[in-house]
């Protein structure tokens, strides 16, 4: 088996590390993994690709690549020229510092990677690791995701749909809050939504005067109700939510077409 890894926190980000285990675990003594990460982190930059300017990619090791351009980008620098000849079976995204659950799925750099593995018709694996006063002052803070991650990757990979369709099936995993110990299993979950959680800007001044503005988030501790992805890691669980980029909202097709007929 040959893996693909990535993510959105950088090369050289703990969570890359752990994903490597992971990706070792599943491919087995005979398998492959490979790694093409973005050189700095790429938090937030969603399914974004680097249109209209070239990246540099760097070789650090065998099999493992940098690159100064988004995740997205980095899967298809994977496809398209790192692995060209022997394509990837997989491509997993994470280990996330932090969760890509509810809305924050949106905004994910972690997400947008394997949405375009999707799109490039690839199975693909987005792995997040909530973080909470459960696991934060762990020795290892990934713990959770070092532990189950394996075995979640595998049974999504074994007995996980996979569709052949045009906009493809991926799926999103967000590891709990809690020390491996506390897991309590996994949930298949939809995407949450934080009523009172959005993002924001704050103003702040420099020394120099000038005026810049940080973008803020807001709790994350907040559940999504029932048989959501908040909601399910909160509770002890790792949450697994199958996604597709189909933006339409489908459920209103009819009801629009009547309406401005």
């Amino acid at each position: 088996m040959r893996i693909l890894i990535t993510n959105d926190d950088g090369i050289n980000a703990p969570g890359l590390a752990t994903l490597t285990a992971i990706a070792r675990d599943v491919a087995g003594q005979d398998g492959e993994v490979w790694t093409v990460a973005p050189a700095f982190e790429q938090s937030g930059v969603g399914h974004c690709i680097s249109y209209a300017h070239p990246s540099l990619i760097t070789e650090f090791g065998p099999k493992r690549f940098a690159m100064e351009g988004a995740p997205a980008d980095c899967v298809l620098a994977a496809l398209y020229d790192v692995m060209k000849d022997t394509p990837p079976d997989l491509i997993l995204s994470g280990v996330n510092r932090g969760n890509n659950a509810a809305d924050n799925t949106l905004y994910s750099g972690t997400i947008g990677a394997i949405m375009e593995a999707a799109l490039q018709g690839v199975p693909g694996i987005a792995l997040s690791q909530f973080f909470g006063p459960g696991n934060r002052d762990l020795d290892d803070p990934f713990e959770a995701a070092a532990v189950h991650g394996a075995a979640t990757v595998r049974a999504i990979w074994e007995k996980g749909i996979w569709t052949q369709d045009d906009y493809r099936v991926f799926y999103n995993v967000n590891f709990p809050p809690v020390s491996a110990r506390d897991v309590k299993g996994h949930k298949v979950a939809s995407q949450g939504f934080r009523r009172d959680t959005k993002f924001g800007m704050t103003p702040v001044t420099a020394p120099n005067g000038r005026r810049f503005l940080w973008v803020t988030g807001g709790p994350q501790d907040v559940p999504t109700g029932a048989g959501t992805d908040v909601t399910a890691n909160l509770d002890g669980y790792t949450s697994i939510t199958p996604m597709r980029a189909d933006l339409t909202a489908h459920d209103l097709l009819s009801d629009l077409e009547t309406r401005l007929s």
